[in-house]
């Protein structure tokens, strides 16, 4: 495990391409595991296109030439990045963590959980449902889930990739070309902080995500810049 202070917090200020998201964290990932590289949380922002995870079914994308849409190879099913949507890439070593996944990712769910806490929300995870969850009834007494933040995670030889986003101002509507997640039941929607009436920008989110971080793994971290990535190849249609 990485010594404390050891694990390197990296933040892109401008939209970073998923195909150079993917390269870094599989390089990241295989250097922890072969040659003891610093473990990284990666918090980013994506231009606006939709994932695909092992579980997605076609049928979820419902307007597939609406945005890039790409196979990220991480657990789950359809899911949305954009602007307005903090990514935080998880590459942590599991071999020194417990090799516990369902551990790993109640923690995952915990570190969302406190960081909307001290952005004065309330939230927690649903049985059955990934992702971590907000209660509303706009309408009477009508209860409602909305998910605010979305998990999914691979791990290679016990290091993590991909990680975890939540909804700070996204274009809501752009959730509307997939089923998010898979789930089509008008009771359960999508919401974001600004949808939820907060103003917490980028920077007081990052802060909270910190804080989270190292009180749910018990680590703290040394602040560096986002990587310096090659230009990435031009977006392309996978699914």
């Amino acid at each position: 495990m990485s010594e404390s202070g050891d694990i390197e917090w990296r933040i892109s200020t401008q939209q970073v391409d998923y195909p150079a998201a993917i390269a870094f964290m599989e390089a990241r990932a295989r250097a922890i595991r072969e040659e003891g590289a610093p473990e990284c949380i990666w918090l980013l922002e994506h231009p606006p296109l939709y994932t695909s995870g092992t579980s997605a079914k076609i049928e979820d994308l419902r307007d597939p030439s609406r945005f890039p849409v790409f196979d990220a190879g991480r657990g789950g099913q359809y899911t949305y990045h954009g602007p307005g949507q903090r990514v935080a890439y998880v590459m942590l070593d599991l071999n020194v963590r417990g090799k516990d996944v369902r551990a790993f990712v109640h923690s995952l769910e915990q570190w969302i959980v406190q960081t909307l806490a001290l952005l004065g929300v309330e939230a927690g995870p649903r049985d059955g449902r990934v992702g971590v969850w907000v209660d509303r009834t706009p309408d009477g007494d009508d209860l409602r889930e909305d998910k605010i933040a979305a998990i999914g995670v691979r791990l290679r030889r016990w290091v993590s990739f991909h990680g975890i986003s939540l909804n700070v101002s996204p274009d809501l509507s752009h959730f509307g070309g997939i089923t998010p997640c898979g789930i089509d039941d008008p009771q359960f929607g999508v919401t974001s902080l600004a949808d939820l009436g907060l103003n917490a920008d980028m920077q007081v989110t990052d802060q909270a995500l910190r804080t989270a971080f190292e009180q749910v793994f018990g680590a703290s971290v040394r602040d560096l810049p986002g990587p310096n990535l090659t230009p990435a190849p031009a977006q392309q249609n996978v699914s």
